[in-house]
């Protein structure tokens, strides 16, 4: 395998933001999760919403810039790169990047499926089984609390899992790959969001002429109603985004 090359990290809102392809992605990702010794890395798919969200939230702050590598997953984060700091960012969402690892290592890839409502990991799990091949080190709905979060750390250490799927909601499974990471030790943590949800077919993915585009945002807030408290949120990243080119530009 070709050892990734160093990559360029930008900032946004003091949070980092890599440069990378999702082919990239891939690449350093299976060179993590195949290097001997074990040691564990985060991932962090940043979107519109985690900048927003971020600012009343430290510790997910601190989540993100400590991550070991953080993706565009949507164009307003490629269009906001373009408009700060005046560089083409390419996409790496989390479905994408979650996907292209179970098609490229399939068998030889042990997964522990972490989040969503009680029964959903278990669908996920199965269906990621059957349509890549992958092994499953083990699966924990997302509806526990801050005091079993030791409990299920162990968990996810004693399954020998190469990736951890954590799908707990933006901010809680950033800051808990983070926290338990040395526990853990897997060496590939991802915050997927409702990447299990779409495995266990329970929520749609964005029609691929939406994705070519980054537009399926829009689709999933216009046809689910349970995100249209959504819309405020990007509409305040907005807002940031033309305040922060406008004051850079006074300087």
């Amino acid at each position: 395998m070709t050892i990734p090359t160093p990559r360029q990290r930008l900032t946004l809102f003091d949070l980092p933001l890599d440069v990378v392809t999702l082919d990239q992605t891939l690449d350093r990702l299976s060179d993590w999760i195949y290097r001997q010794p074990r040691a564990p890395h985060t991932v962090v798919t940043l979107n519109p919403e985690f900048i927003v969200q971020s600012r009343t939230q430290p510790d997910f702050v601190n989540a993100m810039q400590v991550a070991d590598l953080v993706t565009a997953d949507g164009v307003g984060i490629v269009w906001a790169a373009r408009q700060l700091t005046a560089t083409e960012v390419p996409r790496a969402p989390g479905f994408d990047i979650v996907q292209g690892l179970m098609q490229r290592h399939g068998a030889d890839l042990r997964v522990f499926f972490l989040g969503a409502k009680p029964g959903v990991a278990e669908v996920a799990a199965q269906n990621a089984a059957r349509d890549y091949g992958v092994q499953v080190a083990g699966i924990h709905h997302g509806y526990f609390d801050l005091p079993e979060d030791q409990r299920v750390a162990e968990l996810v250490r004693d399954s020998g899992a190469d990736l951890l799927l954590t799908a707990m909601g933006a901010g809680r499974q950033e800051t808990f790959n983070q926290y338990w990471r040395q526990v853990m030790n897997t060496p590939v943590m991802i915050g997927c969001g409702g990447v299990i949800d779409v495995l266990a077919g329970n929520a749609d993915l964005a029609p691929a002429w939406t994705r070519r585009l980054g537009v399926e945002w829009i689709w999933r807030v216009g046809l689910d109603r349970k995100r249209w408290n959504r819309a405020p949120r990007l509409a305040q990243f907005v807002r940031m985004v033309r305040a922060e080119k406008k004051r850079v530009g006074a300087q």
